[in-house]
C-alpha cells in the first residue's frame, strides 16, 4: 500500500504554493481536449515538467499542463495532460492528479477523454456520459494498492459516478441545446488499440465506449469522497465496427472538430454549479 502524503509531499507542497484558492471544480481534460484551458484569460498556468516528482506526459494531445481558472464566481483547476499506464507509469502515478485534487480541498471532479465508440448509436464527434464504469483487471491492482475492500469503500463506489453531478451535466447539455447520450465506459491498459474480437467482447459485457484512462481515476475519487462524473468524446468506431484503420490522429482530429461544443457544454456546468 503506498503513502500518497509521503511519497509526493514536495509535489503537494508545490502545487499549494502556487495555487492557494480552493476549487470549486477539477476537470481531467482527455486527449486532443486540452485546448479548453486556454480559453479563459483569467488563468494562473504551471507545467508539470517544473512539479517536483510529477509524471511527464508523453503523449500527442496532452501537453502538460495544471491551470487554476476563474469562471462565472467559480474557481476551475484544469489539468491538460493525463498519465497513462501505457506511457509505463504505475497505478499510483496516474492517480497522482486525482490525489492532489483532493487535497486542494476540491470536492468535485469532471473526467473527460477520447473514447472509441462500441455502441451502434454512436458516431464519431458524439459525447457520452458515464453511467458506469468497467475494465478487466484494473480492480485487482487497485484493491492490491489501496487494500480496498471496507464498507465504507462500497458505499462510496456505489455513488459512482455522482447522480447529483450527473444531472447537472444533462441539464446543462439540453439548456445548450447540446445531445448528450450515456453509456458505459469500458477500460483498456493500452497502448495498442482493442482488437475486433476483444470489442465484441467489451459490448456483450455491456460496454458502449472503450479508451484507456479514467475508470481507475473515477474509482479513487470515488474512494476519496469527491463527486466524480466523466464525458467522453466519441472519436472514433472501436476496432471492427468500421473497415477505417485506427490511428491517434483521427483521435486529435476529432476532438478538435467538436471541441467548440465540448467548451459550450464545460463551461454551462460550470456555471451550474
Amino acid at each position: 500500500m503506498i503513502d500518497f502524503d509521503f511519497k509526493y509531499k514536495s509535489t503537494f507542497e508545490f502545487i499549494q504554493k502556487k495555487f492557494s484558492t480552493k476549487p470549486d471544480l477539477a476537470i481531467i481534460l482527455g486527449s486532443g481536449l486540452g485546448d479548453f484551458a486556454d480559453s479563459f484569460k483569467n488563468s494562473s498556468t504551471i507545467f508539470t515538467s517544473d512539479i517536483p516528482s510529477y509524471p511527464h506526459s508523453t503523449v500527442i494531445g496532452h501537453k502538460g499542463a495544471i491551470a487554476l481558472v476563474n469562471y462565472a464566481g467559480k474557481n476551475v483547476i484544469l489539468f491538460s495532460g493525463r498519465i497513462h499506464f501505457y506511457e509505463g507509469y504505475k497505478l499510483s502515478q496516474c492517480l497522482l492528479p486525482i490525489h492532489l485534487i483532493k487535497e486542494l480541498n476540491c470536492d468535485k471532479l469532471i473526467l473527460t477523454n477520447a473514447a472509441g465508440g462500441i455502441n451502434k448509436n454512436f458516431i464519431p464527434g458524439d459525447l457520452m456520459l458515464a453511467s458506469s464504469f468497467n475494465g478487466f483487471g484494473i480492480k485487482k491492482e487497485f484493491a492490491e494498492l489501496f487494500g480496498v475492500g471496507s464498507d465504507s469503500a462500497v458505499n462510496n463506489f456505489r455513488n459512482l459516478p455522482a447522480e447529483s453531478l450527473n444531472l447537472k451535466i444533462k441539464s446543462s447539455a439540453e439548456e445548450e441545446k447540446i445531445i448528450i447520450k450515456e453509456g458505459v465506459y469500458w477500460f483498456t491498459k493500452g497502448p495498442s488499440y482493442e482488437t475486433p474480437s476483444e470489442v465484441r467482447m467489451i459490448k456483450k459485457f455491456g460496454g458502449d465506449a472503450v479508451g484507456m484512462s479514467t475508470v481507475h481515476e473515477a474509482f479513487y475519487s470515488a474512494l476519496l469522497g469527491i463527486q466524480t462524473s466523466s464525458i467522453s468524446c466519441i472519436t472514433n468506431f472501436a476496432s471492427g465496427i468500421s473497415k477505417q484503420k485506427l490511428s491517434h490522429f483521427e483521435v486529435t482530429e476529432t476532438a478538435s472538430r467538436i471541441k467548440s461544443k465540448f467548451e459550450v457544454l464545460l463551461k454551462s456546468i460550470i456555471k451550474s454549479l
